[in-house]
């Protein structure tokens, strides 16, 4: 413990003073009216950075574990605010798209749900979900669950029951007459698409929510789960070369299919990875060239909220009821939630957390070649590990365990039908490096926000290296009355966040330390 007058000689240079006069309570209420929803700030300023966070369930079939998951998730990152620049207005509607990939036509008949739960996003983590945006005020009415596939998912997943206990609204397969087009500016294939309303609609927040699954396309993850927005027969990307999808053609780009040709013979020639497979459907390169064009131009103009990844289980295979085990797909335990606001950078790390090598599939080569990324180096994307506490602590990748989840994806001559695409890939140096995290250079303790707060509040602080740190909690006499990070931290940027039920309201202060380092600042607890 440090001495009073040490501390408050320490607190004034580093905060310009320790006097504060409070709001008092009436004037807090007021000014912290919350009237928008948003997701936590630190992710919303960290759209390049991917979290993940640990669920402890022990069996997929272990439906309120798997609920209270998505209750905990959401409860740590969605929130209200009273800024409107970082938020939507609580009467916005709110559609979802799980992923719910028909799969009956492909099972054989009668069987058992439990053998093929992991081809659609868990029914109970997205009620857990739903659950804790309810809980900030947001209707039933205003939930719109879609996908135009899977129709046999609302009785056999249970999105009929879930529907009935929640009251939001869910339609799936080809049953919804209403539609939002939208044109599509920069499609190299697209020139105008129809989602399914109310998705990107003007007024709507689109939560987006992939399963951890393997896939013909390599992994089925948050851009391609986006597909299932868009309505029948404009939903059919995976439509081979030549082939119109049999939509309107006013609704293609002109020459769309030598673009793509042109496209596929430069990407091909620049050595993409298993792009010289023959084949115009998503067995061959050329076919998998014209499936992430169109799986681009969707990507290009809707723009989710956020994207998630649902792993509380895997699931390896092609996408549907086959796989490597006796002919059949299986699950695996693997107690991840991966997500973030760019679905590419999210759908990064899910691959390399899924067995494969990034690098080694051409749908984030074309995407950086659009722009949508700046790397495809799960190495070079800030990834942290977020609690249920909203707190978030910068990581290694190698500190997640992979589990191999085994995919048809592009099938070379003489490997196995079922296979990891992990082959070394010597990635490029990134052309742009704009995450403040890699290689920061100052020590920084940010103020905590918000402030003043009730019952907690978090604190950001970036190292400029690795090395133990400590940050603690001081009353205004000096004393420790909480340490809410000690240990060794990794250099860049992280977030810690105090949480108290039981001290009295005042002013309090916090302090990083990390070797001779040392800084405090000031804030306001008010109950």
């Amino acid at each position: 413990m440090i001495e009073r007058r040490e501390f408050l000689k320490i607190a004034g240079a580093a905060t310009g003073g320790i006097i504060l006069n409070p709001l008092n309570a009436s004037e807090y209420r007021s000014k912290r009216a919350a009237d928008y929803f948003a997701i936590h700030p630190f992710i919303e300023q960290n759209p390049n950075a991917v979290f993940i966070m640990r669920t402890d369930v022990d069996v997929k079939t272990n439906s309120e574990a798997v609920k209270q998951a998505g209750q905990l998730f959401g409860q740590s990152v969605f929130q209200l605010t009273d800024d409107e620049t970082t938020g939507v207005p609580l009467s916005h509607l709110f559609p979802i798209k799980p992923n719910l990939t028909s799969w009956q036509w492909d099972a054989p008949p009668n069987v058992d749900f439990e053998q093929v739960m992991g081809i659609v996003t868990d029914v109970n983590f997205v009620e857990g979900v739903i659950e804790s945006m309810k809980a900030l005020g947001i209707n039933a009415e205003q939930f719109y669950i879609r996908d135009a596939n899977g129709s046999e998912n609302i009785e056999k997943a249970g999105y009929g029951a879930m529907r009935d206990r929640t009251g939001v609204d869910i339609q799936l397969g080809a049953g919804n007459p209403q539609l939002q087009w939208v044109d599509v500016p920069e499609g190299v294939w697209f020139n105008r698409i129809p989602y399914l309303w109310p998705m990107n609609a003007p007024n709507s927040w689109l939560l987006n929510i992939a399963k951890f699954k393997a896939h013909g396309m390599g992994l089925t993850l948050c851009a391609k789960n986006l597909q299932g927005s868009i309505a029948s027969p404009y939903v059919s990307h995976c439509s081979a070369f030549g082939a119109s999808m049999g939509i309107d053609s006013a609704h293609i780009q002109p020459n769309a299919f030598n673009v793509i040709a042109d496209n596929y013979n430069r990407h091909r020639d620049a050595g993409i990875p298993r792009w010289d497979v023959s084949g115009l459907d998503f067995t061959g390169g050329k076919g998998m060239e014209t499936w992430v064009t169109r799986c681009l131009d969707n990507n290009s103009i809707l723009k989710p909220g956020l994207n998630i990844i649902e792993g509380i289980y895997g699931r390896d295979g092609d996408g549907f009821y086959h796989g490597p085990h006796g002919g059949v797909a299986q699950d695996f335990m693997t107690n991840i939630i991966i997500f973030g606001k760019n679905a590419f950078y999210v759908d990064i790390i899910g691959k390399w957390l899924g067995g494969h090598e990034p690098g080694n599939f051409g749908l984030f080569h074309n995407a950086k070649e659009r722009d949508f990324i700046n790397t495809f180096n799960p190495e070079e994307i800030p990834l942290y590990e977020w609690n249920e506490s909203g707190e978030a602590t910068l990581s290694d990748i190698t500190n997640f365990e992979r589990t191999g989840l085994r995919t048809k994806y592009l099938t070379k001559p003489g490997e196995d039908q079922y296979h990891l695409c992990n082959e070394p890939y010597e990635y490029e140096t990134s052309l742009v490096d704009d995450h403040s995290t890699s290689i920061p250079e100052s020590f920084v303790l940010r103020q905590n926000y918000p402030n003043p707060f009730n019952p907690s509040t978090s604190i950001e602080f970036i190292l400029p290296e690795n090395g133990k740190t400590r940050l603690e909690i001081l009353n205004s006499r000096g004393e420790i009355v909480d340490i809410i990070a000690d240990g060794f931290h990794r250099k860049g940027t992280h977030l810690a966040v105090w949480r108290n039920h039981n001290l009295p309201s005042g002013t309090y202060f916090y302090r990083l330390r990390f070797n001779s380092y040392n800084e405090v600042k000031k804030m306001v607890l008010i109950k």
